[in-house]
Order: structure tokens, then sequence, then C-alpha cells
């Protein structure tokens, strides 16, 4: 089928929610910064969890929605880990927006614009430690002019002094039922046509991240035209094919190194990520009914060894080899550590 036509405009843009009421599966945060809309009393805020589950598209919103299209560009200001956060820039940038004076006469119009501006640091656990520390000064002198908003995926690499000044705010990763309302509207939108398999795909692969999800969307509609199955949004999304994963492990099931060394070539040659690999493997594994507690036990520690040597940037085939020599050891019950007798 030919490609359907697409807008220039990413999808993940195109269908941002305007307005905090329209954010998706975050109640209880929807519920409390709803009431700060109407009062126009806005503490400093930390939003913090997983990627793609609506932290900036909120802080955005809420910006919107007080200050309205007029004074949006000179009441707030957004950086994010693109722009230059040291503690120079904290010096500078940061605290003379802070330090400017607000009109504080009551404005007429459809938006309350309350005497404050705000400040948007996004993935604000990339700043370091010393400029994290050089804001809370910033913070405490200009409270009455200016609110932060913080937003990260870790909360434990904001320092605790700024945590406690701010209002926390957790957001959930988004069910496949939500995430499958949203795909659906988009579809509808768009024109495009989903079966049921392939919506359960989506939500899957994505992992509770609408934002990847959508542009998983996008791209597979790009190359496959309006007309998207499962195996399409699998190949767009660079996901290790499930077969491949259950060759890897009957491969180690069967005891025999040369047949799992063979499959570990395969995965490295058709160049699926390893990373994406042991994490589809880690799966699998704990899902297992074949496989006892102990085994499982001691094939996941290793997966956890094997994960943070790729972070680090190891060999991506001796890491795979590495797994593989494990799960055999693991369900063959052999030492976890052979002996050498000179």
């Amino acid at each position: 089928m030919a490609p359907v036509l697409q807008s220039s405009q990413p999808w993940v843009e195109k269908y941002r929610p305007k307005q905090v009421k329209d954010v998706a599966y975050q109640d209880e945060v929807v519920r409390v910064l709803t009431n700060t809309l109407e009062t126009s009393s806005c503490p400093h805020m930390l939003f913090y969890g997983p990627p793609g589950t609506g932290k900036t598209t909120t802080a955005l919103a809420i910006a919107h929605q007080l200050f309205g299209p007029e004074h949006y560009k000179s009441r707030v200001l957004e950086l994010n880990a693109s722009d230059d956060r040291g503690i120079n820039v904290v010096r500078t940038k940061i605290k003379d927006f802070a330090a400017v004076a607000v009109d504080t006469r009551p404005h007429h119009g459809n938006y309350p614009c309350p005497p404050f501006k705000i400040i948007i640091l996004d993935e604000a656990d990339s700043m370091t430690e010393d400029a994290q520390n050089a804001l809370r000064r910033t913070m405490e002198t200009y409270s009455k002019v200016t609110r932060f908003f913080f937003i990260c995926n870790y909360i434990s690499r904001i320092i605790e002094p700024l945590a406690s000044r701010c209002a926390k705010f957790r957001f959930k990763p988004l069910s496949e039922e939500i995430m499958s309302g949203r795909i659906l509207h988009i579809c509808k939108e768009e024109g495009i046509y989903l079966d049921e398999k392939a919506v359960s795909t989506l939500g899957s692969i994505s992992q509770g991240d609408l934002r990847r999800a959508i542009t998983y969307l996008q791209g597979a509609a790009r190359l496959y035209g309006s007309s998207i199955s499962s195996d399409d949004l699998i190949n767009v999304s660079g996901v290790v094919p499930q077969s491949a994963v259950e060759s890897f492990l009957a491969a180690c099931k069967s005891g025999n190194f040369d047949k799992a060394n063979k499959e570990v070539s395969n995965v490295i040659s058709d160049g699926y990520p390893v990373s994406q690999m042991v994490s589809q493997l880690f799966d699998v594994v704990v899902e297992a009914d074949d496989i006892s507690d102990e085994q499982k036990a001691r094939i996941c520690k290793n997966m956890g060894s094997v994960d943070k040597c790729l972070v680090d940037g190891a060999d991506e085939y001796l890491q795979l080899l590495d797994v593989a020599s494990n799960i055999i050891k693991a369900l063959h019950n052999m030492p976890e550590e052979f002996s050498y007798e000179c």
C-alpha cells in the first residue's frame, strides 16, 4: 500500500495536550494542579518519573494556562539538557531572569497572570551538584517573584535541599489501556488502521512511554502506509523479534556451547542492540516455568553485571557470550566458578 501523506509536524508535538486536564493517567497530579490554576497559588514544583509520561507537557500546560500567549515569553524561561546549565548559567542567566520584577497590577482577560515568573528546568537530574547548590540561594532570594519547576527522571539525583523546597509530583508509567486509547485516537485522526494485535504490540514495546509509542507509530506510517501490522511496528522499533530471543534461550538450554555461540553471533550480525536483547531475555527468564528460582537468581545476577558493563562501553559480543555461558552453567547446575587443578 502507498505510504499515507504526512504533515511535516511530528505527531508528538501535534497531539501534545494543551491543558493540564488533558494529561493522561496522572489523576492525582491533575487534580492538585487544577486547584493551583484556580487559586493562582503556585509553589516550587518537582515532577519526576519515567520518560514519556507527561512531565514536560504538564509544566508547559500550566505555564500557558497561567500567562497565555501574550505574557508567556516574558514570564517563562525554559532550559533543558541541550542548554549549558553549569554553575555559571545559574549565576548569570537564571539569576538575572529570576531577579526581574513583575507587574503586580491585576490583569483583565482569560488568563490569571499571577505576579510571578516561572523557570522550567527540564532534565534537572543532569545538572551538576555545584549548579544545583548554587540554585538554593536563588530560590530563596527571589521566591516572591519566581517559581521553579524541576523536571527529572531520577529524583535521587536531585540534591535534598532542592527537593525539600518543592512540591513533589510522581508521574506513573502509562498503562496499556490508557496508551491504547491515545494511540487509537491518533490513528482515527490520521486515517491509520491498527488491528488489536498491533495496538497491544505497540503498548508493550514502548513500555509505558507514550512519546516513544507515538514516534514508532509515525515512523511505521511513513514506511508502511495507512495499514500497519504488529511486525511493521517491531521492525520500526528495533526490538529484538521474540523468535530470536527464544532461539537464543533454547540454544543455552541445550547445554551446547557451540550452538549458543552461533546464536550470539547471529544476534550481533543482525545488528540488534545487546542491551535490548538482555532486557527481553530477562523478561522471558523471569516468566519461565521450567527454570527454578535459584537458577533465575543466578541468571539475573549475571544480567545485571552485563548491563552495567554495556553501559560502560564493553564489547557487545563478549558480554552476550558471557550471558549465554552463565545461563548454560545455571540451567545445568554447574558451579559458578570453575576450579582448576594444577
